[in-house]
């Protein structure tokens, strides 16, 4: 009798570095989540017409938090901390709406 393995290795993904980011942007983007509307903010703070599906609109996000706060490391004068603060408070909830509606599901989603 033959055996054979049905296990299949998978190489571990690589886990994302936390976000760390000074403890005034992050009091500031918790107290701003009470007044964030989805369908109202995010279009704004993407700049587009057309609302992403739940957890979509992350990556851009991120890259473009990332670039944000490499200009506020960097005392760059057209650094704008008002975008900043919203593109975390639309982090922290889309990273929420994420968790509640996986992206492989979209049409299931409120």
């Amino acid at each position: 009798m033959t055996t054979t393995c049905t296990v299949i290795a998978f190489a571990p993904r690589p886990r994302p570095q936390p976000m760390r980011r000074p403890r005034l942007l992050v009091r500031a983007a918790r107290a701003g989540q009470a007044g964030w509307n989805r369908t109202r903010d995010l279009r704004r703070v993407l700049k587009c017409d057309d609302l992403p599906a739940a957890g979509i609109a992350l990556a851009r996000l991120l890259a473009e938090e990332e670039r944000l706060d490499q200009a506020r490391r960097g005392g760059q004068a057209g650094y704008d901390l008002h975008r900043h603060v919203m593109l975390l408070i639309a982090i922290m909830a889309e990273t929420a709406e994420a968790a509640i509606c996986p992206a492989a599901a979209p049409l299931t989603c409120p």
